[in-house]
């Protein structure tokens, strides 16, 4: 009788294939659509170390098994432990998969991600950040992290701030789908291949004796197209965009939409400012001044301030907008999330700070990353 993912063990959880020289990460949790658990997270981090410090290991491929590379972190397990009183397991599973996060940022050799289907949240933070970003016309990307009561975390205020103009703002607060076409239009993905070609495309790459970028991206190029960027995507619509979302506050943003809908009946503003009026007007606060300070900082720098941040998620004694977030969309989905404070008016900056600021706690401690000699990746991607 076949295993439920649940019982599934970390080797299990992230198969690996050894070809030659390559090392094929394979994420095995398709029910779950492939999920980070902390098992995985734990595993992917020993692994990209260990294949780091070994010579005849020159590339990583990383791929989901079915219908999603990796839909996020499985939060509904943090969801379960702050309920039960230990918001700082939940701080553990977050400090480990930013630690994962920073060794991908900063990895020696290149990772290719097969971004084949669903890739949120976690899943991005174990994709965006390394050198290569293969999408398909089956890829979902989305940070819908507003929606849930959280922001996007992951090492994303760095990645969302260096996208073209203000579409980063855009993504992130609203939890926008892209499409594989639009990821690679904006940079998130750094190849668009036609799923079909994928088993050549990882076919080749198994072949290769080498860790040169160059040779390597170069291989990718020979299995890609130029995707085409459907009429109605958000990626032509980049002026209003920018005119939108470079306001100062969420309230100016919400208000600067409402008067272009008025000169404008482009059904896609009506829905951008409805989906940030149900989205937690806590989360849209913290969400915007993280991606703002992520423009002035580097990747490690923004995941020492996401640890504070996520840490006093968790806690809940500003709000606890992420635990009823959780509970509307993930556990009773209900999706009628109550959220509290209700309004963005009842946000003062006082409440905003406390999210950037240490916890106040004896034991809790700063996020510490690993010394690392090389530059980040994503800002030489092909934008």
């Amino acid at each position: 009788m076949a295993k439920s993912n649940s019982s599934l063990t970390r080797e299990e959880q992230v198969l690996v294939e050894e070809k030659l020289v390559v090392r094929t990460l394979i994420l095995n949790r398709p029910r779950q659509l492939n999920a980070l658990s902390f098992p995985m997270i734990t595993r992917l981090l020993e692994l990209f170390t260990a294949y780091e410090d070994d010579s005849n290991v020159k590339l990583v491929i990383l791929k989901g098994k079915g219908r999603a590379f990796c839909a996020g972190g499985d939060v509904a397990a943090v969801v379960h432990n702050i309920n039960k009183g230990n918001w700082k397991l939940g701080a553990e599973f977050f400090r480990k998969e930013f630690i994962l996060n920073y060794l991908l940022a900063t990895y020696s050799k290149p990772q290719v991600s097969i971004l084949n289907g669903i890739v949120m949240g976690g899943g991005a933070g174990a994709s965006i950040h390394g050198r290569f970003r293969v999408a398909t016309e089956n890829s979902v990307f989305a940070m819908p992290e507003t929606a849930l009561g959280l922001f996007p975390d992951i090492g994303a205020s760095y990645f969302l701030s260096r996208l073209p103009g203000f579409f980063g703002e855009y993504v992130g607060l609203t939890g926008s789908r892209l499409d594989g076409a639009e990821m690679f239009a904006c940079g998130l993905a750094t190849h668009f291949v036609p799923s079909t070609r994928l088993s050549l495309l990882e076919e080749a790459l198994c072949k290769v004796n080498s860790s040169d970028p160059a040779i390597i991206s170069s291989i990718i190029d020979e299995y890609s197209q130029q995707p085409f960027l459907r009429e109605k995507s958000a990626y032509h619509r980049l002026d209003v965009i920018d005119k939108c979302f470079s306001q100062r506050t969420i309230e100016e943003i919400v208000s600067t939409l409402e008067r272009e809908a008025i000169n404008d009946a482009d059904d896609w503003i009506s829905a951008t400012i409805q989906t940030l009026k149900k989205a937690s007007p806590m989360s849209l606060k913290i969400s915007l001044r993280s991606i703002r300070e992520g423009r002035l900082q580097g990747v490690g720098r923004c995941l020492v301030r996401e640890y504070r941040m996520v840490c006093h998620v968790l806690r809940g004694e500003v709000s606890k907008d992420f635990t009823e977030g959780c509970r509307a969309l993930l556990l009773d989905k209900d999706k009628n999330p109550k959220w509290n404070p209700s309004k963005l008016e009842l946000i003062s900056d006082q409440m905003v700070d406390q999210y950037f600021s240490k916890v106040d706690d004896e034991e809790w401690k700063e996020l510490k990353l690993p010394s690392r000699s090389n530059l980040p990746v994503f800002a030489m991607a092909k934008l």
